[in-house]
């Protein structure tokens, strides 16, 4: 060590030790926060991926759940926790993108008071109707609401959700005039889908696989790039001639703004390398959920995306929170 500084003096440089011997980062167990109860999807996903991200840490990621606020009082726990690196969190499409663009907005601006660090999972949205649904194609549904103006409606969790989205985008898209009808979970959305309380509706691709597996529903579009490989029959809206409707739910990691850049880019590397690991991405597959895993960067590009998109459809639509 002596000899390196001595050289460096030489040469008229400054001497720099290596990162992880400059910040000793971590030296203490890590907070990764979930701003859903136990066992909803942002909580699984961190489940998932905390203990690989420890092992390459080398030490515990300890998940902490702080529900409340549809995921805002989470969020906001990350964005104003302590600028020592030890804190992060994961959220979803609804308080990193919506909700900020939604009647008094959030107490925080993702944007400027997080700093990305990537895409956990895109949890696809299909569209889909009952299986005694007259409807065997898209066309057919369109058909139809065209023909009968305010006869159909379409199932919702909520005012500003993303099914709600979801089928406000689709309405624009294909010109149609239906009808709205708000549950207050997925689980009641699917139920009434079941029993043909609403014609169609959008919902998280794990809430609807099993239904749709069992041939109690009938998926007639998804709003991604390609086909999904859970229903690889069931053909893309841009495929259908509606490339506008571009509806995926999604759970994010994100961190403070103020956090060091050593620690933040430790942070990031783990969360990458987990979301990387076959194993990991298999386990998400299971959950129906298409793993992430990209740059800081790119994350950070779709949020920023996602955000300009759906504040659109909030203003087109006059959307206000329930």
């Amino acid at each position: 060590m002596r000899k390196r500084q001595v050289l460096a003096a030489l040469l008229g440089m400054p001497f720099v030790r290596p990162a992880r011997a400059q910040d000793g980062f971590p030296s203490r167990p890590l907070r990764f926060v979930v701003p859903f109860a136990a066992g909803g999807p942002s909580d699984i996903v961190a489940r998932i991926v905390a203990p690989h991200m420890a092992a390459t840490l080398g030490q515990p990621v300890i998940i902490e759940n702080r529900p409340g606020g549809g995921g805002m009082t989470g969020v906001d726990v990350v964005a104003k926790a302590a600028p020592d690196g030890y804190t992060f969190g994961i959220g979803s499409a609804g308080a990193l993108a919506i909700a900020p663009k939604l009647g008094r907005g959030t107490p925080y601006d993702p944007l400027r008071d997080l700093a990305p660090v990537t895409l956990g999972v895109l949890v696809p949205e299909p569209l889909v109707v009952p299986a005694s649904s007259p409807y065997r194609s898209l066309g057919e549904l369109i058909a139809d609401a065209k023909a009968r103006p305010g006869a159909l409606n379409f199932g919702t969790t909520g005012n500003g959700s993303m099914p709600h989205l979801a089928g406000e985008q689709f309405r624009a898209a294909a010109g149609l005039d239906i009808v709205q009808i708000a549950y207050n979970s997925g689980g009641q959305l699917a139920t009434a889908i079941l029993r043909n309380e609403v014609q169609l509706g959008f919902a998280d691709l794990p809430v609807l696989i099993p239904q749709i597996q069992a041939g109690a529903m009938r998926a007639l579009a998804v709003g991604t790039k390609e086909r999904l490989s859970w229903i690889p029959d069931v053909p893309t809206f841009a495929e259908l001639g509606l490339p506008t409707v571009d509806a995926s739910n999604w759970h994010g990691l994100f961190a403070p703004v103020r956090m060091p850049d050593g620690p933040l880019a430790a942070i990031r590397r783990a969360a990458i390398a987990a979301l990387q690991d076959e194993e990991v991405r298999r386990r998400l597959h299971d959950q129906g959920a298409i793993p992430g895993g990209g740059s800081a960067e790119e994350f950070g590009a779709f949020m920023r995306s996602e955000s300009e998109k759906w504040g659109e459809v909030i203003r087109r639509n006059n959307i206000q929170p329930d």
